[in-house]
């Protein structure tokens, strides 16, 4: 009998503290009143894009006198263009004391930082190194895990954000799975060199897994990347952001780089396949506008905890509920979250048919291009560079051979409008 019992009572405590976070109001509310930080704590190394070795850094905030065994964690990655920022900016700074109080811990990490020259190919390749040193982040925590715990992190909570260039990691991380996809912007022995997308920016092994996305103003390079099954998305971007575009365009950080799509494509895409996302619109508000207003950042501290709330499995009541897009998604046909109808013939890749097939080749080209798309006819071409500056327009398309050598070496977009109103872009890099 006093074997029963005591199983009894053990199966009571335990249940009680299985659920004890959230019925205590962790998560939810600040039930911490200071936190804890750790500065400068190693994570991994690598080369930076002139081949100086730099060590990779994080600062660790966790709740004071937090006892929790198992506990979420949020790695908030700074803004700053891929070429300045630092783990100490005031946006992932504040983010992570408010989370420490609410029962997180938050790792605020830096990662390699610049590039030169300044054009789209040396960009992605800072994307790529960023992407690498966010996963080697991850992994550390997953080794901690597994090995000496100090940091006492749950690994099936982890969570990864950040603004602008921030973001735009994050979301590469989450969502970019396959060097192939972005085969347009880098060949296989250029990623190969880089270290391919998982990167060697340390604790090799590890797991990379994460369970949801905060994006602060950030972009993916293409919105099909995003596909159903992937993990949830919760973000926040200005209509009028100059920088990033809040839906479709080319990422100006003082410089004309590339084409991204913005927060704006990527909640109307999630929508598509059934990927679980909130959005807010801040509307007329430029580009990472709570860095320095604090309505706004109180705004996305409340947005961002109703839905990490709700992912740890809360039933807490919303802050901030979501703020509907005040402007309609352009170039591509996407369906949206009210149920318009879908004018996209999607594959398993995410990809409709018409870009599946589309051909742009050889790429890099010297000036000769063949373009073709499988069972369409292409009704205009146009050729645009960085700046979005039209060099060629072409109507009723009949050829699929195209002399391009006229145009200086750099990278380009070949604009496609098809026989049926579909609009296709794709990038191509001319190299004499």
């Amino acid at each position: 009998m006093k074997k029963i019992t005591f199983v009894l009572t053990m199966l009571i405590s335990l249940t009680t503290y299985a659920q004890s976070p959230c019925s205590s109001g962790r998560y939810a509310n600040d039930v911490f009143t200071n936190f804890t930080l750790t500065s400068d704590v190693i994570y991994g190394q690598n080369n930076t894009w002139s081949g100086a070795n730099n060590q990779l850094k994080l600062d660790f905030y966790e709740p004071t006198g937090d006892t929790e065994l198992a506990r979420p964690l949020i790695i908030w990655v700074h803004g700053g263009s891929f070429i300045g920022g630092s783990k100490t900016d005031n946006d992932v700074k504040t983010w992570s004391e408010s989370f420490a109080k609410k029962g997180y811990v938050c790792a605020s990490i830096d990662y390699r930082l610049g590039f030169f020259p300044f054009d789209s190919a040396n960009a992605v390749k800072a994307v790529v190194r960023a992407v690498q040193d966010l996963k080697g982040a991850i992994r550390y925590f997953y080794k901690d895990c597994q090995t000496t715990n100090l940091y006492k992190v749950d690994t099936n909570h982890i969570f990864i954000g950040g603004s602008s260039a921030g973001a735009i990691t994050a979301l590469h991380v989450a969502y970019l799975n396959d060097p192939c996809e972005i085969s347009d912007y880098l060949n296989a022995s250029a990623i190969n060199t880089l270290g391919g997308l998982e990167g060697n920016s340390g604790n090799p092994g590890y797991s990379t897994k994460v369970h949801a996305v905060i994006n602060g103003c950030g972009a993916l390079a293409r919105y099909s990347w995003l596909e159903a099954g992937d993990v949830p998305l919760c973000s926040f971007h200005g209509t009028a952001d100059g920088t990033v575009k809040y839906n479709r365009g080319v990422v100006n950080p003082g410089t004309p780089l590339m084409y991204l799509d913005g927060s704006r494509m990527l909640h109307e895409r999630a929508c598509a396949v059934g990927v679980e996302n909130q959005f807010y619109t801040f509307p007329g508000a430029p580009h990472v506008p709570y860095l320095a207003n604090t309505a706004y950042m109180d705004t996305s501290i409340r947005f961002v905890r109703d839905f990490l709330v709700k992912q740890m499995g809360c039933t807490e009541t919303a802050l901030q509920p979501a703020n509907n897009p005040l402007q309609t998604a352009n170039l591509y046909a996407i369906n949206y979250c009210d149920g318009s109808p879908v004018n996209e013939v999607c594959s398993s890749s995410g990809l409709t048919e018409y870009e599946l097939s589309l051909n742009v080749y050889p790429n890099p080209s010297k000036g000769y291009l063949y373009i073709s798309v499988d069972g369409a006819q292409i009704e205009r071409l146009q050729v645009l560079d960085l700046l979005g500056k039209k060099h060629l327009l072409m109507e009723t398309v009949q050829q699929e051979e195209f002399d391009f050598s006229m145009l200086p070496n750099g990278t380009y977009f070949v604009s496609l409008r098809l026989s049926n109103g579909q609009e296709l872009m794709r990038p191509f890099i001319i190299q004499h």
